[in-house]
């Protein structure tokens, strides 16, 4: 059994992150300061005797013990990383920083969430881990691809100057359970938008592409690369090979809710990427990983969520 610090631990995939490793028999601290974390996502584990949670943002320092760190935490969603683009600069640098700190003291090993968004609006496709990525520095995107990629940059020098035990995994769109209805994020948006009857918007003429991966194969992932040899580092991407386009996504999310719900289109936001598809060789090769669950499986269960959640609201 070993104690586990997972910070941003009560927002999407961190949730799932807990629920995982509190059912592998681990000690769980979730670290959050509610941002876009829910309280209702860990609701279930807080009467459990291995589960923590503690309020903290971690641009500050943090000073506790255990024996391997997730850093999960920053806002994923533009919707909500456009919010406060400093704080979120902040947030991947100054709390990469802290948590890198933190792993240096104690000799844990540490694993950074990144994201495809290094990328940028990529020149290759699909991305593999070598790609250097095509990011404009001075967006409204910037904030959150510029500070994953300085932590990723922070992560290799503690690893060369510090010998510190690092994994990097670079997400891709993922879905399922947990997201917020107001995220932001394609999925979430379709299908909110589905169930209500809504307009579903379209940013473009719909033809870019994204390649969801469900929660529990990209959660299985990550505990997968933490699991390797210490010479294993990564960057690995994480995230399903399957390439969809947007309007694709949109006529299956109506099709899948019986939604009488009618496809709209809105300028294309800036910075965009048209295409997005993770070359998943390497976490094939070291991981034996690949996702399993089809997406209308992972559609389906995503669906109820929000069908229960907006049921719930009413």
């Amino acid at each position: 059994m070993k104690r586990i610090l997972i910070t941003g631990g009560a927002g999407f995939l961190g949730s799932h992150l807990c629920k995982k490793l509190l059912a592998e028999g681990h000690e769980v601290l979730c670290v959050d300061n509610f941002y876009t974390g829910r309280r209702s996502n860990i609701a279930e584990f807080l009467f459990e005797p291995s589960f923590e949670v503690l309020r903290h943002d971690i641009c500050f320092p943090l000073y506790v013990e255990v024996d391997e760190i997730y850093n999960l935490a920053c806002p994923a969603s533009p919707v909500h990383y456009q919010f406060d683009p400093v704080q979120t600069t902040k947030t991947s640098v100054h709390g990469a920083i802290n948590m890198l700190g933190l792993a240096k003291r104690i000799k844990a090993k540490i694993f950074q969430a990144s994201t495809s968004e290094v990328y940028g609006d990529p020149a290759v496709h699909p991305q593999t881990e070598s790609y250097w990525g095509n990011v404009n520095p001075v967006g409204p995107r910037s904030c959150y691809d510029e500070g994953k990629r300085c932590a990723e940059t922070l992560f290799f020098d503690y690893y060369r100057q510090h010998k510190l035990r690092i994994k990097v995994a670079r997400i891709f769109n993922t879905y399922g359970p947990n997201m917020l209805p107001d995220d932001g994020r394609v999925i979430s948006n379709f299908i909110v938008q589905a169930l209500k009857g809504d307009d579903i918007t379209l940013f473009g003429e719909g033809s870019q592409t994204r390649s969801f991966c469900y929660v529990d194969d990209l959660i299985d992932g990550m505990i997968r690369l933490m699991n390797t040899p210490d010479d294993i580092t990564g960057p690995v991407n994480l995230g399903n090979p399957v390439e969809n386009s947007i309007l694709e996504m949109a006529g299956k999310v109506i099709e899948m809710t019986g939604s009488s719900s009618k496809i709209i289109n809105k300028p294309l936001p800036e910075d965009d990427p048209t295409q997005r598809q993770p070359d998943i060789t390497l976490a094939r090769e070291l991981l034996k990983w690949e996702p399993k669950v089809k997406l209308e499986d992972g559609l389906t269960k995503t669906i109820e969520y929000f069908r229960q959640l907006l049921k719930d609201r009413e």
